[in-house]
């Protein structure tokens, strides 16, 4: 749900297997924004609206679209940018084959304080250690 807005980007970006340019990182940008203009109008999304255009922020105020930090995001969005970040980098993309749990867990550690919410990302690990998924 939370990318529902890449629907209103060009195919020719999203499934680009070279580096986008700045331009294309640029309308790429924009889809938590178009995600959002489409699910805040409908009652039994509205509430999730908020999570679709704020799941780019990061935890130290360097994402977008307000730049945005700590506590000012919501436990929602923070939870979706892990949960996003994760699955981003062990799923298969055009312009590369999926990095691996192990990969995908030190880069989570290392964006703690940074992009990710400390605290959220501990957990969503912890989550997954208990799950038996990974070798943390």
């Amino acid at each position: 749900m939370h990318d529902i807005g890449k629907i209103g980007i060009a195919g020719h970006i999203l499934n680009k297997v070279t580096n986008l340019t700045e331009g294309e990182k640029e309308v790429l940008k924009m889809h938590h924004i178009i995600g959002y203009n489409i699910i805040a109008p409908l009652l039994f999304l509205s509430s999730v609206a908020p999570l679709v255009l704020y799941h780019q922020e990061w935890y130290n105020g360097k994402g977008y679209p307000e730049g945005l930090s700590g506590e000012e995001i919501s436990l929602g969005a923070r939870i979706i940018s892990v949960i996003d970040a994760y699955d981003a980098m062990t799923s298969d993309r055009p312009y590369r084959k999926a990095l691996g749990d192990e990969y995908a867990i030190s880069e989570l550690k290392k964006g703690m304080g940074t992009q990710f919410d400390p605290k959220v990302a501990k957990t969503f690990i912890d989550i997954l250690k208990s799950k038996a998924t990974v070798n943390v």
